[in-house]
């Protein structure tokens, strides 16, 4: 069975960089404000603070936006730009699909239920649309995680 990648459409990856631009238009303009209106002696440590925060939070979307998760024969491999991890199949007790509730309205992702350990977030998945696709991605991944382990 060929190996399989699931992260976002293009579609999606486009989207989610106008989200990131706005955020980082807002966070400059913060950061702008902050320096013109903090007393000198202050100024640099706010500046400095909103600077680390901002390169932060667009280093965060920037991996959430290309991480992907790879289903092998042996796993499920994780992949971002700072890490890769692997879970062999025999250690997933279940996919499940989780709802969280914000400020902008309803949030759905995929995550890996351990048998031992904490649920992981799958890369490539989260929207704030229910729609076909995320369906699909975990149809896919439950069926493959049944087929490995010979449920």
């Amino acid at each position: 069975m060929p190996d399989v990648e699931i992260g976002f459409s293009t579609a999606d990856r486009e989207r989610y960089w106008w989200r990131t631009g706005i955020v980082m238009l807002v966070l400059a303009g913060t950061a702008s404000a902050v320096a013109l209106t903090a007393s000198a002696s202050n100024r640099w440590w706010w500046v400095g603070g909103f600077g680390t925060y901002f390169l932060a939070v667009v280093f965060d979307m920037t991996n959430w936006i290309y991480g992907r998760a790879l289903l092998t024969a042996t796993g499920v491999e994780f992949r971002t730009f700072v890490s890769r991890r692997s879970i062999p199949w025999s250690e997933i007790a279940g996919i499940e699909k989780r709802q969280r509730v914000s400020r902008s309205g309803l949030w759905w992702d995929l995550r890996v239920v351990r048998v031992r350990g904490r649920a992981l977030t799958i890369p490539g998945t989260l929207t704030n649309r229910m729609n076909a696709e995320l369906e699909q991605k975990q149809a896919l991944i439950q069926e493959r995680w049944s087929r490995a382990v010979g449920g």
